[in-house]
């Protein structure tokens, strides 16, 4: 038997599907168990948007393999599907609903794997009455430096918060000085340093720009479940073309940006939640919270709102309430959270080019089935009648 004759008969086996069914069934299991303590967005990256997963060896850092992940066990479910009808199947009327139910189950797996690469999942927060053109990402972060010299714009430069992780130094040529992470902590807490109790654990802080030098660094353990929420913590040095300007201390726990001057310019630095912007805003016009009469159990949320183009036109007004989003420019707007006492609605913003292909999917399994049962019951009265 030749190679490519054992390469066929093995992507075409029917115990290859079976074991691939298997193992997907105790990655399922296993990504369960550990939704308790990682939560889900960890579970969703460690088990099913890798190629292994990932396990550290007892009392090191180091990961190894521990287990087939689901791009792994999905990509060779996908050859398998795919191989088979090539060599195996031939069409024929009789099996039509076999083969389109087959091929709704490949554009199913596609879909998920087109998700898992070009899904968006943002929010946006409004207060009533305010007008915003972005969206925040929920967990991730980006270091935000943003000149304010001109009086009639800014002008921003974000550096993503992978780059500051890995301590990556930035030259942008919109800005005068070069960008020096020398610090990166996924989770910290800042705390005056006259207030930090004794014994407890902290980073040497090295800031001496800002705020900086008044607080204390507390490395926290990485959050990773649902309801947590990382907050990181960065010692940025930035570094002029003779010499250091300085080093300041960045974090989402400061809420106010802190403001230097270097040649002559203005500046703001910040680490904020990474943005999205929009060529269109969003304006909250009322939001509601309605509940049952005689109790305080949530009947409605909706939040009422004005999309304005770029160029300043207005343009229509939706109401946005629970299993009625907004769908505009690419985008879903969905009724996420809502404080009525504070007056502010939180929007989520999801961006996914390959929503349809799921119910496409669908409908064709569907359809397969209809065909192939519909196909042998006609068969069958046929015979009796004979």
């Amino acid at each position: 038997m030749s190679t490519w004759q054992t390469f066929v008969r093995f992507f075409t086996s029917l115990r290859l599907t079976v074991v691939l069914l298997a193992l997907s069934i105790v990655l399922v299991f296993w990504a369960t168990l550990a939704q308790t303590e990682l939560g889900i967005w960890e579970v969703q990256e460690r088990f099913f948007r890798s190629f292994f997963v990932l396990i550290e060896i007892p009392g090191t850092k180091i990961p190894i393999p521990a287990f087939p992940g689901g791009y792994f066990l999905g990509g060779l479910l996908l050859i398998n599907l795919i191989a088979s009808h090539i060599y195996r199947f031939k069409f024929t009327w009789r099996k039509a609903g076999i083969q389109l139910t087959h091929f709704g189950l490949i554009l199913l797996l596609l879909g998920e794997l087109f998700t898992s690469l070009w899904q968006e999942d943002y929010q946006l927060r409004l207060d009533q009455g305010q007008t915003k053109n972005y969206s925040e990402s929920f967990r991730d972060y980006e270091l935000a430096i943003t000149e304010t010299t001109h009086p009639d714009y800014d002008e921003v430069v974000v550096i993503p918060d992978d780059i500051v992780a890995r301590g990556e130094a930035v030259q942008h040529p919109k800005l005068p000085f070069r960008v020096v992470p020398r610090v990166y902590l996924p989770n910290a807490n800042l705390i005056m340093k006259d207030q930090v109790p004794s014994g407890m654990p902290t980073i040497d802080n090295t800031a001496d720009q800002g705020i900086g030098p008044r607080l204390g660094i507390v490395p926290m353990r990485r959050a990773s479940k649902e309801n947590e929420r990382n907050l990181p913590s960065a010692l940025v040095e930035l570094v002029g073309a003779e010499k250091p300007i300085g080093t300041w201390l960045v974090s989402p726990m400061l809420v106010q940006p802190q403001t230097f001057t270097h040649d002559g310019r203005t500046f703001r630095i910040e680490l904020r939640l990474e943005r999205a912007y929009k060529p269109f805003s969003l304006t909250l016009l009322e939001l509601r919270h309605d509940v049952y009469p005689g109790s305080d159990i949530p009947k409605n949320f909706s939040s009422r709102v004005q999309i304005e183009h770029a160029d300043g036109t207005a343009g229509r007004e939706a109401l946005i309430y629970m299993n009625n989003p907004l769908r505009y420019g690419g985008l879903t707007f969905y009724q996420y959270q809502m404080d009525e006492a504070n007056g502010y609605s939180v929007l989520q913003v999801v961006r996914n080019p390959s929503w349809l292909i799921p119910y496409i999917a669908c409908a064709l399994m569907a359809a397969g089935l209809l065909w192939q049962f519909g196909y042998h019951l006609l068969g069958f009265s046929r015979r009796r009648k004979k």
